[in-house]
């Protein structure tokens, strides 16, 4: 009998749909990876990627092909999952999934998520029409507004209305742990996103006197996209757990490595 059982983080976005980011614990995946991984992209040995898979799915009362994961690429591309996807072959869904960042659904019993370690997940609930979507944010996806992209994408395909909106803003790298290079912050400053707000400047590594480094805060960057999309600013949740410093509970890419584990960021009606 297999006893494996995710250790999840809940959020509360209303009656009828679950949100949720898994923490590290509760797994089989070894190593870098342990020890709860359902990503099959980032290096695990996929014997305990299916394990944690199938350990999630029976939590969540779903038939394992009804958990929707892309294969990111810190684009922009969204993508709308229907009964047409789930007619198509395994094969021709994990070709649909490649390239996105995404995903959109008002199908009950599907539950779409991404994939992060230090990325900034979005998690989003239209209580007006019950579309939700999952979105991966990393600081090219933050340029790239793939949070307003997403909205755009309900609006077109649901109906939706940005003021029916409820996100929440998941685990991620905070704005002190994220430093980057004066190119990441031109790239900021020319896609015309706040940087007065969204920057500061600090000695490398804490380091009084050290060389100083920009830093951005791709939390509030994502927040003040939502917020210009329309969605009410107490309808935004923020978790404010910074994968780098809480890299015992979540994965983090810059802590462990790009070979480690990913943290699955879930949204699914119920």
């Amino acid at each position: 009998m297999d006893t494996l059982c995710s250790d999840r983080l809940m959020y509360e976005l209303g009656a009828g749909v679950q949100a949720f980011s898994t923490r590290r614990s509760g797994g089989c995946s070894k190593g870098l990876y342990a020890s709860f991984n359902i990503n099959e992209y980032c290096g695990d040995d996929p014997e305990d990627v299916r394990r944690n898979r199938k350990a999630l799915c029976r939590q969540l009362h779903l038939d394992e092909d009804r958990l929707v994961m892309p294969h990111q690429t810190h684009g922009t591309k969204v993508l709308c999952v229907d009964e047409a996807f789930f007619a198509g072959s395994a094969s021709w869904r994990k070709e649909r999934l490649e390239g996105v960042d995404a995903l959109i659904t008002r199908l009950p019993a599907t539950c779409i998520g991404v994939s992060t370690a230090d990325c900034i997940p979005v998690l989003l609930y239209d209580a007006g029409t019950g579309a939700i979507a999952a979105v991966h944010a990393g600081w090219r996806g933050t340029v790239g507004r793939i949070v307003e992209k997403t909205i755009d994408a309900m609006a077109d395909t649901f109906g939706t209305r940005s003021v029916d909106v409820k996100a929440v803003i998941g685990p991620g790298i905070s704005l002190e742990a994220f430093e980057v290079g004066d190119e990441v912050y031109d790239t900021f400053a020319a896609a015309g996103l706040p940087v007065s707000v969204l920057a500061r400047r600090y000695s490398s590594a804490g380091e009084t006197g050290g060389q100083m480094k920009w830093h951005i805060d791709l939390w509030e960057a994502n927040r003040c996209q939502l917020v210009d999309k329309g969605v009410p600013r107490e309808q935004i949740q923020l978790s404010g757990l910074c994968t780098y410093f809480h890299s015992d509970r979540y994965f983090s890419a810059r802590r462990l490595g790009v070979c480690s584990g990913r943290i699955w960021n879930g949204i699914v009606k119920v």
